[in-house]
């Protein structure tokens, strides 16, 4: 029940409710290499200068 509360909490604020929108940010790569199929994705937000992500 923490887990849902703390994601909601980040959620709320991600959206800016207590201020302007921040701009979801989102990006996905895929590379072909000798050694097989790679995968990366992105996310985060960005707020003017800033920009917060999280990859994997």
């Amino acid at each position: 029940m923490k887990k849902v509360a703390i994601v909601m909490v980040l959620g709320l604020a991600a959206c800016g409710a207590d201020g302007e929108p921040v701009t979801p940010v989102a990006r996905a790569d895929i590379s072909l290499s000798e050694s097989g199929l790679h995968t990366a994705t992105q996310v985060g937000v960005r707020k003017g200068g800033l920009s917060v992500s999280l990859g994997f």
